[in-house]
């Protein structure tokens, strides 16, 4: 395996609660035609033990194209590159979710000690470590409620969420969140915003790691 870098605690996420007026802040609500005061009651229920869990809606109910607008950074909001205009067609793969429009994420990781790894390699270790990588829209929420879980040359990939081509093989696009630097086709009045791109799946990048998770589960 690759040399592996050091590991930089994320600053927590906040109370599920404050989660849930974030995301209904931000109309993610309305997005996903769930009433503003469910999501506060499934937040209200779900605050005891769960200290440091993810509140996420069900990418059938929000996809990756409608979240990652609503990202910033430096002020400037977050986008899909010109050349992945099939983002919301990366659906879970080995990923088993609730049957629920709104779950947790618990035991989120970075993966700062993967970075370097490729896709290839991360899947195989994490599923040995009994970690379930994440979801493309599970990493976009978790930047929504802690912007600091994206640093620049400390990023990354959710390659839980993979396309299935129409003949049945996956499609070697692995999806990943960084930053931008506002170079080709991004432009460079978005230097510095959440970009939600891809990597190959056999390719290593220095400053992308692997952001997993220890369960998913709804109420």
């Amino acid at each position: 395996m690759p040399d592996t870098s050091s590991t930089v605690t994320v600053p927590p996420l906040p109370p599920l609660a404050a989660q849930a007026e974030r995301l209904i802040e931000l109309g993610v609500h309305e997005l996903a035609g769930i009433p503003a005061d469910e999501m506060r009651t499934f937040a209200a229920d779900s605050g005891h033990g769960d200290d440091g869990a993810l509140l996420a809606v069900h990418p059938d109910h929000a996809p990756a194209s409608a979240l990652a607008p609503l990202l910033r950074r430096d002020g400037k909001p977050g986008f899909v590159v010109t050349d992945m205009p099939d983002v919301d067609r990366f659906t879970p793969c080995t990923v088993e979710l609730p049957d629920a429009s709104l779950y947790l994420v618990t035991g989120l990781d970075r993966g700062d000690h993967m970075a370097n790894w490729s896709p290839e390699e991360a899947l195989p270790a994490l599923t040995e470590d009994a970690r379930t990588p994440l979801l493309l829209t599970e990493g976009i929420h978790w930047v929504l409620q802690q912007p600091a879980a994206l640093e620049r040359n400390r990023c990354f990939m959710t390659i839980g969420s993979r396309l299935r081509k129409a003949n049945g093989a996956l499609d070697a696009r692995t999806p990943a969140i960084w930053i931008s630097n506002g170079t080709g086709r991004d432009g460079r009045e978005r230097r510095n915003a959440p970009k939600v791109g891809w990597c190959w799946w056999g390719n290593r990048h220095t400053w992308l790691s692997f952001a997993s998770a220890t369960n998913r589960r709804a109420q």
